[in-house]
């Protein structure tokens, strides 16, 4: 299964009466990278009014968040996910930094000003296809390292952790839907074992 994403951060801006808001589109796996990226930007930022975000996590982007930090209700975070929302992508936060230019905007402002940030950075994004993996361990006899690495070659899986003693064993990321075609060709070789980690 497929899924649209990020690539790598890219950053976006919207100015609006004296106020400025950062967009950052970031590349997140879980909540607790969410976490960690919004702590570093708080941070680096430390001098901004409000840290306004939304997030979709999984494959499926069922999974999602958004705060509206400080703002009146639904007037940042919200515009926010409807910008990931409509762009298709999922693993990705946006936070947006504002610094208050003194004037207000009212809801309708912020929301318009939350929205284009937001989609200016998501603009800058490379969004790609990424797909749903399992990562399996494979452990092997010496003699069956050349068959197993054509295999893995063949199927352009990646691979880590090669160990290449007398008892071999590496760990390979396979895309769900490949599962079955790896377990099949693998199965063939006698000294081979598949567990997945």
């Amino acid at each position: 299964m497929e899924f649209l994403t990020i690539l790598t951060e890219s950053q976006g801006m919207y100015r609006e009466k004296g106020s400025k808001f950062i967009a950052f589109a970031c590349p997140v796996r879980t909540e607790v990278e969410v976490k960690e990226k919004i702590d570093f930007l708080r941070k680096k930022y430390f001098d901004a009014r409000h840290y306004c975000y939304a997030y979709r996590l999984g494959a499926d982007g069922k999974q999602y968040r958004t705060s509206d930090d400080g703002e009146p209700a639904n007037t940042a975070g919200k515009p926010i996910l409807g910008q990931l929302t409509s762009s298709g992508v999922t693993n990705v936060l946006v936070v947006v930094v504002r610094y208050f230019g003194g004037i207000l905007l009212g809801t309708g402002g912020l929301m318009q000003a939350y929205r284009q940030a937001a989609a200016d950075a998501l603009a800058h994004a490379v969004i790609v296809n990424d797909a749903i993996t399992e990562t399996y361990r494979l452990t092997f006899d010496y003699q069956d390292m050349n068959r197993v690495l054509k295999v893995v070659k063949d199927m352009k899986l990646e691979y880590y952790n090669l160990n290449g003693e007398i008892n071999c064993s590496m760990n390979v990321k396979v895309r769900i839907d490949h599962v079955s075609q790896m377990k099949k060709q693998l199965n063939l070789i006698k000294s081979l074992k598949i567990n997945e980690i």
